[in-house]
């Protein structure tokens, strides 16, 4: 059966990339008869524009962008109340990209990823909650907000080398932060971490297989504590979550769970999905919903 699409793309996504892909992007989804491609112009625009699509009756959304796009657009789906009915499809056009290697999504390929938006299959995913908002592939504490900060004053760089180079930058410098956790099982004092990571899927920031056994079809989160560690310990953690290998170091604590609690001094910042948020209070919940969207993915 073939589907009705739209694709929405953030031109400014990857720096710009986005907006230079446009031309192959359009040739690649008009091989395959789809004439909807339709952009994106200021930050939030594309929860928008997906509510529109699926009110107009496309049935196949694809988001062209980086994994903040893409959970930009999930999060509309899924607050329309069109999870199961509406597909989510993954354009790669930003920065890490992530999501798309945890389910083998061909995203960089643009005509594989439009033949698939027309004619392919998709299975049910996971996605994380937080603070009411939605997340496809991680939500993140501590030092992966101080990239964060430290990316948004570098201009010169893009792309996975992005990432690694401010993380580097960060590594001697960040001073950690102190959180509690808590699950439905058992509760651990606050300790000081170097980075906390909630995850759905494995991927993070371009280069790192943060959560190597996370799977988005369990029913669970994976979270992956990083405990506060000197200079040299903390370059030879950062070196192996490159390869995933850095849970079996003595630093770091593993635990899967449908859903924790954190507990912090203040109101932490966060990320979801590469996306900035503040949190409304000290304590913040995380949940994994089951199922709750469609991906497109080759059979």
């Amino acid at each position: 059966m073939a589907h009705k699409v739209c694709a929405i793309v953030n031109p400014a996504s990857g720096r710009g990339s986005g907006a230079r892909a446009l031309p192959a992007i359009r040739a690649a989804f008009s091989a395959v008869g789809v004439t909807e491609v339709r952009l994106t112009s200021v930050k939030g625009d594309e929860a928008t524009q997906t509510r529109r699509a699926i009110d107009e009756g496309f049935d196949t959304i694809v988001a062209g962008g980086g994994d903040g796009t893409w959970s930009n657009v999930a999060n509309a789906i899924i607050a329309a109340g069109a999870g199961r009915s509406a597909r989510l499809a993954l354009l790669a056009t930003g920065t890490g990209n992530d999501f798309a290697k945890t389910v083998g999504s061909p995203a960089r390929d643009f005509a594989a990823t439009a033949r698939l938006a027309v004619e392919g299959t998709d299975t049910a995913v996971d996605v994380g909650r937080i603070e009411n908002k939605h997340f496809l592939n991680v939500s993140g504490f501590g030092f992966d907000i101080a990239v964060l900060e430290d990316i948004e004053r570098i201009s010169w760089l893009k792309g996975d080398l992005l990432y690694l180079y401010s993380a580097m930058r960060q590594l001697f410098s960040y001073g950690g932060v102190e959180v509690g956790i808590a699950t439905a099982r058992r509760r651990r004092e606050p300790r000081r971490h170097l980075m906390l990571i909630v995850a759905n899927a494995r991927n993070f920031g371009g280069s790192f297989r943060i959560a190597p056994g996370a799977s988005v079809t369990d029913g669970k989160l994976d979270a992956i504590s990083i405990l506060d560690a000197a200079p040299l310990a903390r370059i030879r953690l950062f070196a192996a979550a490159t390869k995933g290998t850095h849970v079996m170091a003595r630093e770091v604590l593993v635990e899967q769970s449908p859903s924790f609690t954190l507990e912090f001094g203040e109101a932490p910042a966060f990320e979801t999905d590469g996306e900035y948020q503040r949190a409304s209070g000290t304590q913040v919940q995380i949940d994994c919903v089951p199922g709750a969207l469609r991906v497109v993915v080759p059979g």
